[in-house]
């Protein structure tokens, strides 16, 4: 038979496994979460770069075998 404060302290390490399983999980859905965030914000960063990509691209001065600057410089 175990005493009371024995009982308290194991349903204390029980709370605090609890807990500490409870912030893993979320921390792995923030992750989760996270992650599928950024590769949709990098597809349509892709996406857009694909649609001005003409628009974006340096000239390029076959004669020099140099790009220009876009200022013109």
């Amino acid at each position: 038979m175990t005493s009371h404060v024995e009982q308290q302290i194991q349903a204390r390490i029980a709370r605090a496994k609890a807990e500490a399983e409870r912030k893993r999980q979320q921390r792995e859905e923030l992750a989760a979460a996270r992650t599928a965030g950024l590769a949709k914000r990098h597809a349509a960063k892709l996406r857009r770069l694909a649609e001005f990509g003409q628009q974006l691209a340096p000239i390029f001065d076959p004669d020099s075998n140099e790009t220009l600057a876009a200022s013109g410089a």
